[in-house]
C-alpha cells in the first residue's frame, strides 16, 4: 500500500467514524471502554479522551483524535513539591478541555495503560469517579489500525467544579507503618518485579528515582504489575483477575495497599482491584522511594544487599 492509498484509507476511516452514530454509555457501565466503543464515540461531544503515555512525547507524532494531551510529570503533579496536582489544576485541565459533570471521562496511553491508571487514580481522588480507560491503551488503538491524528485539539471551556476533599484513595506512609508495626488488617500488595521485591535490584535499570534500600515491605505480596493484561495489552477477564490475587491471598476480605517505587505502577492495579474487581484498595504513592529512604522502618530483603552490596 503505498502513500496516498494509505492517506485516502485513513481519511475514509475517519469520516465513517464522525458519521457513525454514537453509542450511548451509561454511568454503571464499567470502567473500561472498548476500542470499538471509542471509535464510534470519537465526535461524541459528551465524551472527552485524555492520554497520558509514559512516554510524554508520543502524543506528539500521533494520538487518538480529539484527545488532550496530559504530561504525568507536569500536569498530574505539583511541580514544587512531591505531591500529586492539586484540586484546583485538575480542575482548571478540566475547564479547559470542556468537561463538565455529564462527560464520560476516558483516559488511555502507552505501555499498557500505566500512566494512564495513575491518571484515573489522580481523578477519582478529586472527585472524577467514573473515569474509564481504553481496554488495551495505545498497543491495542495501534495494533488495530484505527485512525491518529497530530492536530491539537481545542474546545469551549466550561465550568465544572470538583469537591475541595479529596477521596481517600491515597496511603501515606504511617498508614503503611500502621499494617506493618500496628497490626492493622490491611493487605500489601507490592507490584514491582520480582527482582525488586527480592532486593537483588534497587530499581529497573535506568530509572532516575532511587532509593538507600532494597527489599520490600514486611508482609507485602508480589504481584508484578503486567500480570493483569494480555499479550494485546487489554485487561484479563475479571474472572482472571481475582482467581490470580485470591492465590496470593487477595481476595477482597480487607482493605489493600498497593505500592511500587514512585506509584504509578501500582496505580494500575490499584485499578484493577479497585475499579475491575470493586476491592477496598488504596494506593501508596510514596511507595518505595520513600519506605526505602525512611530511617528507622523495618524492610525485609532477602537477598540481603547493603548499598549495592552483598
Amino acid at each position: 500500500m503505498n502513500a496516498l492509498t494509505k492517506r485516502i484509507t485513513a481519511v475514509a476511516t475517519a469520516i465513517a467514524i464522525a458519521a457513525a452514530p454514537a453509542v450511548a454509555l451509561g454511568r454503571d457501565d464499567g470502567p473500561l471502554v472498548t476500542a470499538d466503543w471509542l471509535a464510534e464515540n470519537l465526535t461524541n461531544p459528551d465524551v472527552r479522551v485524555f492520554e497520558v503515555s509514559v512516554d510524554t512525547g508520543v502524543y506528539e507524532r500521533g494520538h487518538i483524535p480529539g484527545a488532550v494531551n496530559l504530561a504525568w510529570h507536569t500536569d498530574l503533579v505539583d511541580t514544587v513539591r512531591r505531591d500529586i496536582v492539586s484540586s484546583e489544576g485538575l480542575e482548571a485541565i478540566l475547564q479547559a478541555a470542556g468537561v463538565t459533570e455529564d462527560t464520560t471521562v476516558v483516559l488511555y496511553g502507552d505501555n499498557n495503560n500505566w500512566f494512564a491508571a495513575w491518571g484515573a487514580w489522580v481523578f477519582d481522588i478529586h472527585g472524577i469517579h467514573d473515569v474509564k480507560l481504553l481496554d488495551g491503551g495505545r498497543k491495542y488503538w495501534e495494533a488495530q489500525g484505527l485512525p491518529l491524528d497530530t492536530a491539537t485539539p481545542e474546545y469551549a471551556a466550561s465550568t465544572i467544579d470538583l469537591p475541595e476533599d479529596a477521596a481517600p484513595l491515597r496511603a501515606r506512609l504511617v498508614d503503611v507503618l500502621e499494617v506493618v508495626e500496628g497490626g492493622a488488617d490491611v493487605s500489601l500488595v507490592d507490584i514491582r518485579g520480582p527482582k525488586e521485591f527480592s532486593g537483588e535490584i534497587f530499581a529497573p535499570e535506568g530509572v532516575q528515582e532511587l532509593s538507600v534500600r532494597a527489599g520490600h515491605i514486611p508482609g507485602a505480596v508480589n504481584f508484578p504489575w503486567g500480570g493483569a493484561v494480555n499479550e494485546d495489552g487489554t485487561f484479563k477477564s475479571a474472572d482472571e483477575l481475582k482467581a490470580a490475587f485470591a492465590d496470593l491471598g487477595i481476595d477482597g476480605s480487607k482493605p489493600i495497599i498497593t505500592y511500587c517505587r514512585i506509584g504509578e505502577r501500582s496505580s494500575h492495579t490499584w485499578f484493577v482491584l479497585s475499579r475491575i474487581l470493586g476491592y477496598d484498595v488504596r494506593n501508596y504513592d510514596g511507595s518505595w522511594t520513600e519506605y526505602g529512604n525512611s530511617v528507622g522502618v523495618p524492610i525485609e530483603n532477602p537477598s540481603g544487599t547493603v548499598w549495592g552490596r552483598i
